[in-house]
C-alpha cells in the first residue's frame, strides 16, 4: 500500500512515498533546490504565487518517481500538508486572481482588530476561540476593501492545500479544521461563523464544500495522472495545515501530547479535549486533525513564532560567508552560552501573534564590534529563537499547557545541537526526536483517509524514537539568567513600541 504525501512549505515543496504496511519511507524528493522567495511589494506584505507551488509540487513528485524505488502506478492515495492561514482566490475558470497572501503577511491586522471589536471580544473568543487577527478571513476582507474588482471576480476562496488538491482533482473542498484556522468556524454552533460572514459581508457561496478532513476530497484527473506517471482516479484523502499535520506525523493526537517544529517559523502545538482560548489571543486554538473523528473532541493550541528558521537563513545568507548550516553550527559551538552578551530578538517576519500582533522587527542588542564575530551572531540568533519559544511556552502555561516532554522531527532547526539544547535547558522540558517530517505525515494521513488504517493511532505503530535531548540540570541557572536578560530587552522594546 503506497501512499503519497505532499508538504507545501514556504521555502520548498517535499514529496514522500511511504509503505503503509510498514510505515517506512520508500522515497522522497524536494523542489526547488534553493528556497522559494516571498514577495513583499509593501512593508509588512508577504505573498507567493500559487501556480509556483503547483510547479514545485509536480517537480517534487517527478523527482520522487525518478528514484526508481517504486512503481508510481502503485500509489493508492494522496495526502497534503500546507502552510497555514494563506488565502488563495480563483474565478469560475479556476484561474488564480492574485498572489496568495500568506501566513506571515501583516496587512490585515487592523481589519482583524476592528472585527474583534465589532463582533465583540467575548463572542469571538468563546465561539471562534481566537481574535480574527490577520488570519485568512481578515485577509479576504482586505481584498474586498482594497481590490474590489478582484473581489468581485471571486468564485471560491481556498487555503493553500485546498488549491493543490484542486489542481490534482478539479474539485474544491475544505474541512472544519481548515476553516477554523482561517477563523471562519464557530465552535459553539459547529458550523461556519455567521458572525464573521456578516461582519465582513461575505456570501456563504464563496467558501468551498466542507468535507471531513479524513475523506475523499476528489480523485486525480487523467490528464494530471498521465503527466505525473500516476494512476488516474487515486483519491486525495487528507488535507491539513502544516502544524496539525506535524503533530499527526509525531502521533500527537490525544490530550496532553505536545509537538514542536522549527522551520521558517517555530511552533509548539498541544492537544486538548477542552474548548479553551487565550484571553489575549497570543496563542491560538484550532480544530485538530481528529476533531470530531469518532465523536472525539480534539483541539490544538498553537504557539507560533514567525521568525525562527527564516532568521537562521538570513544569518547564513548575510553573515555566515557561504557556510552551510552544519558548518555554522560547528562554528557557533565554539562560543560560550550567551554569546558573550550578544542578544538577538528574532521577530523580523511580520506581525507576531505572541506579541499581540505587534510588528517590532528583529533586533540585535549589545553588539560589540571589537568582541563579536560571525560565530557570536550565529549562536545569539539560535539562542534568541529558543528564548522566543520559551517566552511563548510561558503563555501556554498560563492557559494550562505545561508539557513534560515534547516530540519533534529531527529536521530544520532541530538539526542544530545549539538550538535544541538551549530550548531544552531553558524550558526544562525534554525533547524526543523522531525520523519523520510533514510529507511523511501527510502520506500516512492519506492512509487514514482511505481507511487503510482503522484509526489514526494504527498508522504509527512502527514509529521509532531516534533520540532524546535531556535538560542539563547543572546549567539550568545559567540559561535562566541569560533568558531573563533576553526577556528584559524584549519587555523594554514592547513598552517603547
Amino acid at each position: 500500500m503506497l501512499l503519497l504525501g505532499l508538504d507545501l512549505g514556504t521555502s520548498s515543496i517535499k514529496a514522500s512515498v511511504v509503505d503503509g504496511s510498514t510505515g517506512k519511507l520508500v522515497a522522497s524528493a524536494q523542489y526547488p533546490d534553493t528556497e522559494n522567495t516571498i514577495s513583499s511589494p509593501l512593508d509588512g506584505w508577504a505573498e507567493q504565487d500559487p501556480e509556483m507551488w503547483w510547479t514545485c509540487v509536480q517537480e517534487a513528485i517527478q523527482r520522487c518517481n525518478s528514484s526508481g524505488k517504486y512503481n508510481p502506478k502503485d500509489i493508492q492515495a494522496v495526502g497534503i500538508a500546507y502552510q497555514m492561514h494563506g488565502l488563495v482566490i480563483v474565478d469560475r475558470n479556476l484561474s488564480v486572481l492574485r498572489p496568495s497572501i500568506i501566513w506571515c503577511d501583516s496587512r490585515a491586522v487592523e481589519i482583524g482588530k476592528k472585527a474583534f471589536d465589532k463582533i465583540g471580544h467575548e463572542k469571538c473568543l468563546s465561539n471562534l476561540l481566537n481574535s480574527p487577527g490577520n488570519f485568512t478571513a481578515s485577509k479576504l476582507a482586505w481584498v474586498k476593501e482594497n481590490e474590489p474588482k478582484v473581489y468581485g471576480s471571486i468564485y471560491k476562496i481556498m487555503l493553500p492545500g485546498d488549491f493543490i488538491a484542486m489542481k490534482l482533482t478539479g474539485e474544491i473542498t475544505t474541512s472544519n479544521s481548515a476553516l477554523s484556522e482561517g477563523i471562519f468556524w464557530d465552535f459553539q454552533t459547529n458550523g461556519v461563523s455567521e458572525d464573521v460572514m456578516k461582519c465582513y459581508g461575505f456570501p456563504a457561496t464563496i467558501l468551498p464544500e466542507i468535507r471531513p478532513l479524513f475523506s475523499n476530497h476528489g480523485e486525480v484527473k487523467s490528464s494530471i495522472a498521465d503527466a505525473l506517471g500516476l494512476k488516474a482516479g487515486i483519491p486525495v484523502t487528507y488535507k491539513s495545515g502544516d502544524q496539525p499535520n506535524n503533530a499527526l506525523s509525531l502521533n500527537v493526537l490525544d490530550p496532553g501530547e505536545v509537538a514542536a517544529t522549527a522551520g521558517t517559523s517555530g511552533v509548539i502545538y498541544s492537544v486538548s479535549d477542552k474548548v479553551s482560548y487565550d484571553p489575549k489571543s497570543r496563542v491560538n486554538t484550532f480544530a485538530h486533525v481528529n476533531h470530531e473523528l469518532n465523536g472525539l473532541n480534539r483541539l490544538g493550541t498553537l504557539l507560533c513564532i514567525n521568525g525562527t528558521g527564516i532568521l537562521n537563513r538570513w544569518v547564513r545568507d548575510n553573515v555566515a560567508s557561504g557556510l552551510s548550516y552544519q558548518e555554522m553550527n560547528a562554528l557557533a559551538s565554539k562560543v560560550n552560552e550567551g554569546a558573550d552578551g550578544l542578544r538577538i530578538l528574532p521577530f523580523g517576519n511580520g506581525a507576531e501573534r505572541v506579541l499581540e500582533n505587534k510588528v517590532i522587527g528583529a533586533t540585535f542588542q549589545r553588539l560589540n564590534l571589537n568582541a563579536h564575530a560571525n560565530a557570536h551572531i550565529i549562536r545569539a540568533a539560535q539562542e534568541g529563537i529558543a528564548y522566543s519559544l520559551k517566552y511563548g511556552m510561558d503563555i501556554m502555561a498560563e492557559n494550562g499547557t505545561s508539557p513534560s516532554v515534547i516530540r519533534a522531527g529531527k529536521a530544520n532547526m532541530f538539526l542544530s545541537d545549539i538550538f535544541s539544547q538551549t530550548l531544552v535547558n531553558v524550558t526544562g522540558v525534554a525533547v524526543e526526536l523522531y525520523d519523520t517530517d510533514g510529507a511523511k505525515g501527510a502520506a500516512l494521513g492519506s492512509g487514514i483517509g482511505v481507511k487503510y488504517f482503522t484509526n489514526p493511532k494504527d498508522a504509527f505503530v512502527n514509529m521509532e524514537k531516534i533520540g532524546i535531548i535531556e535538560p542539563e540540570t547543572e546549567k539550568a541557572s545559567t540559561y535562566q539568567e541569560i533568558y531573563q536578560d533576553w526577556k528584559s530587552i524584549l519587555d523594554n522594546q514592547l513598552a517603547d513600541d
